[in-house]
């Protein structure tokens, strides 16, 4: 009993002596009167701006407005005495056709020694023929100043009906015949030619949708359009020929294209699509042209 009073005794020591000093007077704190809220809010408040759209990498943004483009500066003018650049040639389609000079030829009072040597070659390869008078139209441009009518093109081939043409093409013609037309007539259909079907020769009509005359208006064409067998086959010139008619014409084709200057058919244009066209058209360095 002595020991537990002298323990009370000895903790009641130690609390009195760890005890703080307290003030005379303590403040009384103020209440806070007014309620959540009613505090005055300040006079301007930034209001955050609203978030930019995400834009993909490689996207800006748009500007507000399109920019204006610049005027475009006045074009200065060319100085004084500065050379004038050259005008560009015309397009074909606006370059203007000149006259052929063949169109002025007339016939002299002597037929000239080169048409009278024409005349002698032909008969000794036993073309027939007949002379035809002169033709000129200084209008339209052509001009055939001394015309044979072609009755043959040898010996055993004949055309029809009868060519007008200049002696000049009616030669190449009957040669053609000779050295070509008849020799792959044999080889192809083991026969003789006996006849080529022509579709025009001399022929005096104005230019085509304003070109150039054709070498019909001088007599320097001939339109060959079908060839006649002994046997008795005709092979006529089309886009489209049986065999071996094609064959056939395709090696008379090709072969024209050097002994005249100029070769269209099937496959040219419409205008020649059931004929051969050939001509002796003077060409620069005698060039030709063949399609």
């Amino acid at each position: 009993m002595a020991l537990s009073m002298a323990a009370v005794t000895l903790l009641a020591g130690s609390a009195l002596a760890k005890a703080p000093e307290l003030p005379d007077t303590v403040p009384v704190p103020q209440l806070n009167r007014s309620g959540p809220g009613s505090e005055a809010a300040p006079a301007d408040v930034p209001v955050p701006e609203p978030r930019p759209v995400d834009l993909p990498a490689d996207q800006s943004e748009p500007p507000a407005t399109p920019p204006t483009p610049a005027e475009k500066p006045a074009q200065a003018a060319p100085p004084a005495g500065a050379p004038t650049p050259p005008e560009k040639a015309p397009a074909a389609a606006e370059r203007k056709i000149l006259p052929d000079p063949r169109s002025a030829t007339l016939p002299e009072a002597k037929m000239p020694e080169e048409e009278l040597a024409c005349r002698r070659r032909l008969k000794s390869m036993g073309v027939d023929f007949e002379e035809h008078k002169a033709e000129h139209d200084p209008a339209i441009g052509c001009s055939i100043p001394y015309p044979i009518a072609l009755k043959t093109l040898g010996k055993s081939v004949a055309i029809g009906p009868e060519a007008e043409m200049n002696c000049a093409m009616a030669e190449a013609a009957a040669r053609f015949a000779a050295d070509v037309i008849e020799p792959a007539v044999k080889a192809k259909f083991g026969t003789q030619l006996k006849s080529v079907g022509q579709a025009s020769a001399f022929v005096c009509r104005p230019r085509h949708a304003g070109g150039k005359l054709s070498e019909h208006a001088f007599g320097n064409a001939l339109d060959i359009a079908s060839f006649t067998l002994a046997d008795g086959r005709k092979i006529e010139v089309g886009p489209a020929p049986p065999d071996p008619d094609a064959q056939f014409l395709d090696m008379v084709r090709k072969a024209a294209c050097g002994p005249f200057k100029t070769v269209l058919g099937p496959g040219s244009d419409a205008d020649h699509s059931l004929h051969f066209h050939l001509d002796l058209e003077p060409r620069r360095h005698g060039g030709t042209f063949c399609q």
